[in-house]
């Protein structure tokens, strides 16, 4: 239960703070933030738990999280900023820009790569204090919340994710991340 309670508070954090122009005059914007720091102080105890952290490990943890966070999130807000103009280009019956296209996507693959920058340096550093056994753990730790918080926004769009979701984005039951429902199994016809 506390992990779907921080699971469904990191989503909504997350999706409002990759939503709201960074403007600290904005009351949603500071709330967004406060939602966002008490979720990431509450899955850096988690880490603390499962990986049976030092007190020193904990604090480098923390501190390459905030640093290496930081930079994810503006990466990512460009990248929404980029496909939501790009949707606007792409519009049906409206002819497009084929330069601002052109810039847009250019735009997108080198926030791919600059994103991949930043989980490689991020990688490096925790490689400095954490075992191989405890960085890969922490990787899929971070993967599964983030798998999560990626189906609870496509739940709340109402749209499919792909093999093994619903309607409306739910999974469906039985059916595993990532793979394809199977077939029943039953004598040949």
């Amino acid at each position: 239960m506390n992990r779907f309670v921080l699971v469904v508070t990191f989503a909504l954090a997350s999706t409002l703070s990759a939503q709201e122009p960074v403007t600290p005059a904005r009351p949603d914007t500071a709330e967004a933030e406060r939602l966002r720091a008490q979720i990431e102080e509450r899955f850096s105890q988690h880490v603390q738990q499962e990986l049976r952290l030092t007190p020193d490990q904990a604090t480098k943890l923390r501190a390459s999280q905030e640093r290496f966070g930081t930079q994810r999130r503006a990466l990512m807000r460009q990248q929404l900023d980029r496909r939501r103009a790009l949707d606007d280009q792409m519009q049906p019956g409206l002819a497009a820009n084929a330069d601002s296209v052109k810039r847009l996507m250019d735009g997108m693959q080198a926030g791919r790569a600059q994103m991949l920058k930043v989980e490689q340096d991020a990688d490096r550093e925790m490689s400095g204090y954490l075992t191989p056994v405890q960085r890969a753990r922490y990787q899929q730790m971070r993967e599964r919340l983030m798998r999560r918080v990626t189906e609870m926004r496509a739940e709340r769009r109402g749209g499919r994710m792909g093999p093994g979701m619903g309607p409306q984005g739910g999974r469906r039951p039985g059916i595993a991340p990532g793979t394809r429902p199977r077939r029943p199994r039953g004598r040949g016809i």
